[in-house]
């Protein structure tokens, strides 16, 4: 199947094509996927002395690892509040740490690893759609005094500084976060397993695997693969052949757009080299590419859509409902890419049985969450230590079968509803 055509893949490095397994592979640790989480615990794993061969289905970050909005922020697709509710604040407090952690891996892999064609940027601003200052800055105070996490206050103000619309409010500034080419991370990434001694096979998708002894043995059209620990790593894409973890995760999808060359007036619509979400249940984020383009994203659905011209006229609507001056902009690509999302919102990471491992269902905030649960696992594999025991009490919760979409759904809509109504009454 050939790379989804995206101003990603539009952009990218160039990608060398990989061979397919057509043999019998021996190694420590095979790892299924070659996105963001299994490419991080193989280079990991390949610094710590471990042969890993990663098997791929497609290619190097063809699933939502390089097709994504781009931005690297602490936190889990499940907010700080309900992770604390559920563990109460110590946990909460370790796992955000964590969060900002895998922020901290990104930053640290493109500068070390001197990946071109990343082009990171500092900052984002996640914005209220209804005048509330008083819980923007009670948000804030929260993240300082239990989290030790500091972000900055803007007003209204100074919000609309950055961005010229009037539905925007008070916001949240993190300029610790950052956002990136992941597509060009991931191939990086990839170059730099394989001079490690690391090996990717792309178009060889697992068909099954099996314990022979102590072994693992991962079966594909054309080859197999013995290994001492097997990580799961497949993200959206993933099927039946991943076994119980497949009835932990639903696949969700997420769309993408990407406006014309909007020369100077750019200016018009953001004033700001920050990338912008709100706050809503289900929320807009969207960034500026290439000096003068905005790379906008939003929805979910169970549905894949991939009629791209249906695609464009819904974000399109979504982004001159916030912007009007929009309205005459040429929408010139779009796409959409499934997510694994789990319904506690949090990742299937940890100990399936002895040697088994998962490392998937980031949830939509996986460009942080994947980096270091992909470390976590390393650590574990290596016998470093147990970090991936906080993850025990959301591991494989079951996605609800064939009613897990219906209920995805119409969980979307309601938000949909609520976040209309919070905006019409309270803005």
């Amino acid at each position: 199947m050939s790379f989804p055509n995206t101003w990603y893949a539009q952009t990218s490095l160039p990608r060398a094509a990989r061979s397919e397994l057509n043999t019998v592979e021996t190694c420590d640790i095979c790892i299924i996927g070659a996105g963001i989480a299994g490419l991080t615990a193989a280079l990991e794993l390949t610094r710590r002395g471990k042969r890993v061969v990663i098997l791929e289905a497609h290619q190097v970050a063809w699933g939502a690892s390089g097709r994504n909005g781009g931005v690297v922020s602490p936190g889990w697709a499940e907010g700080s509040g309900a992770i604390r509710k559920k563990l109460g604040l110590e946990q909460a407090r370790t796992l955000f740490r964590m969060s900002v952690e895998g922020v901290d891996i990104v930053r640290h892999n493109i500068s070390e690893l001197a990946l071109s064609g990343c082009a990171p940027s500092a900052g984002t601003i996640r914005v209220k759609r209804y005048d509330d200052a008083a819980g923007v800055k009670s948000h804030i105070e929260t993240m300082r005094r239990d989290f030790g996490y500091e972000v900055n206050f803007l007003d209204t103000a100074q919000v609309r500084e950055r961005a010229h619309t009037v539905r925007y409010f008070q916001g949240v500034e993190d300029p610790n976060a950052l956002h990136f080419h992941p597509l060009n991370y991931c191939l990086g990434l990839a170059m730099a397993i394989e001079a490690a001694g690391g090996e990717i096979f792309e178009h060889s998708k697992m068909l099954a695997w099996r314990h022979e002894g102590s072994d693992k043995v991962v079966e594909t059209a054309q080859g197999s693969v013995h290994c001492q620990d097997l990580v799961f790593c497949a993200g959206g894409y993933g099927g039946l052949e991943l076994q119980k973890l497949s009835r932990a995760y639903l696949p969700i999808a997420t769309y993408v757009v990407l406006t014309e060359h909007l020369g100077d007036s750019i200016k018009n619509v953001l004033d700001s080299a920050a990338a912008f979400s709100d706050d809503r249940r289900a929320s807009d984020y969207y960034r500026v590419v290439e000096g003068d383009r905005l790379l906008w994203g939003g929805r979910i659905t169970t549905r894949n859509e991939q009629n791209e011209k249906a695609l464009a006229a819904m974000l399109k609507a979504d982004m001159v409902a916030v912007y009007p001056q929009l309205a005459p902009v040429r929408i010139e690509l779009a796409w959409s890419g499934l997510m694994g999302y789990s319904t506690n919102k949090m990742p299937n990471l940890g100990l399936l049985e002895p040697g088994v491992w998962a490392c998937t269902s980031f949830g939509g905030h996986g460009l942080n969450t994947g980096s270091i649960c992909g470390r976590v696992i390393a650590e574990a594999v290596c016998g470093e230590n147990r970090r991936y025991e906080l993850f025990k009490p959301y591991l494989l919760d079951w996605n609800g079968g064939p009613f897990g979409r219906v209920a995805a759904n119409a969980i979307y809509q309601s938000l949909k509803v609520m976040d209309f109504v919070q905006e019409r009454f309270r803005g």
